[in-house]
Protein backbone atom coordinates (compact mmCIF):
# COMPACT_ATOMS: atom_id res chain seq x y z
CA UNK A 1 0.00 0.00 0.00
CA UNK A 2 2.95 2.67 1.00
CA UNK A 3 4.46 1.86 -2.72
CA UNK A 4 1.21 2.96 -4.39
CA UNK A 5 1.09 6.19 -2.03
CA UNK A 6 4.57 6.74 -2.95
CA UNK A 7 3.93 6.24 -7.40
CA UNK A 8 0.41 8.37 -6.72
CA UNK A 9 2.49 11.24 -5.33
CA UNK A 10 5.50 10.77 -8.14
CA UNK A 11 2.58 10.45 -10.80
CA UNK A 12 0.92 13.92 -9.17
CA UNK A 13 4.51 15.96 -9.09
CA UNK A 14 5.10 14.77 -12.76
CA UNK A 15 1.59 15.88 -14.19
CA UNK A 16 1.89 19.23 -12.41
CA UNK A 17 5.96 19.44 -13.56
CA UNK A 18 4.47 18.81 -16.93
CA UNK A 19 1.81 21.26 -16.99
CA UNK A 20 4.47 24.07 -15.77
CA UNK A 21 6.66 22.72 -18.33
CA UNK A 22 3.94 23.50 -20.94
CA UNK A 23 4.37 27.26 -20.25
CA UNK A 24 7.92 27.63 -20.41
CA UNK A 25 10.01 29.24 -22.97
CA UNK A 26 11.48 25.90 -23.45
CA UNK A 27 7.69 24.91 -24.93
CA UNK A 28 6.73 28.17 -26.12
CA UNK A 29 10.19 30.15 -27.70
CA UNK A 30 8.95 33.99 -27.76
CA UNK A 31 8.92 34.81 -31.18
CA UNK A 32 10.31 32.14 -32.87
CA UNK A 33 8.40 30.59 -35.23
CA UNK A 34 11.38 28.55 -37.73
CA UNK A 35 12.21 25.43 -35.52
CA UNK A 36 10.20 22.67 -36.84
CA UNK A 37 10.50 19.42 -37.74
CA UNK A 38 8.86 17.45 -41.05
CA UNK A 39 6.89 20.61 -41.44
CA UNK A 40 5.52 21.33 -37.79
CA UNK A 41 6.79 23.72 -35.90
CA UNK A 42 8.65 22.60 -32.36
CA UNK A 43 6.21 23.88 -30.09
CA UNK A 44 3.53 21.83 -31.57
CA UNK A 45 5.78 18.63 -31.58
CA UNK A 46 6.68 19.18 -27.91
CA UNK A 47 2.65 19.38 -27.27
CA UNK A 48 2.31 16.47 -28.74
CA UNK A 49 5.01 14.74 -26.33
CA UNK A 50 3.95 16.28 -23.48
CA UNK A 51 0.44 15.69 -23.57
CA UNK A 52 1.10 11.77 -24.85
CA UNK A 53 3.23 11.90 -21.44
CA UNK A 54 -0.17 13.23 -19.80
CA UNK A 55 -2.16 10.26 -20.67
CA UNK A 56 0.29 7.67 -19.54
CA UNK A 57 0.63 9.92 -16.40
CA UNK A 58 -3.35 9.28 -16.49
CA UNK A 59 -3.39 5.47 -16.92
CA UNK A 60 -0.72 5.13 -14.58
CA UNK A 61 -2.45 7.22 -12.31
CA UNK A 62 -5.58 4.86 -12.79
CA UNK A 63 -3.51 1.96 -11.63
CA UNK A 64 -2.04 3.24 -8.30
CA UNK A 65 -4.41 5.77 -7.06
CA UNK A 66 -4.46 4.89 -2.80
CA UNK A 67 -8.54 4.94 -2.98
CA UNK A 68 -8.88 1.93 -5.49
CA UNK A 69 -7.69 -0.56 -3.16
CA UNK A 70 -10.23 0.53 -0.40
CA UNK A 71 -12.70 0.24 -3.98
CA UNK A 72 -11.37 -3.77 -4.79
CA UNK A 73 -12.00 -4.33 -0.88
CA UNK A 74 -15.66 -3.38 -0.80
CA UNK A 75 -16.48 -5.52 -3.86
Amino acid sequence: MEKKKLYWRICCVAAIGLCILTFTPLVIPQGIATPALGGVPYSLWTSFIITVLLVVLTYIGTRVHPGMQNEEEDL
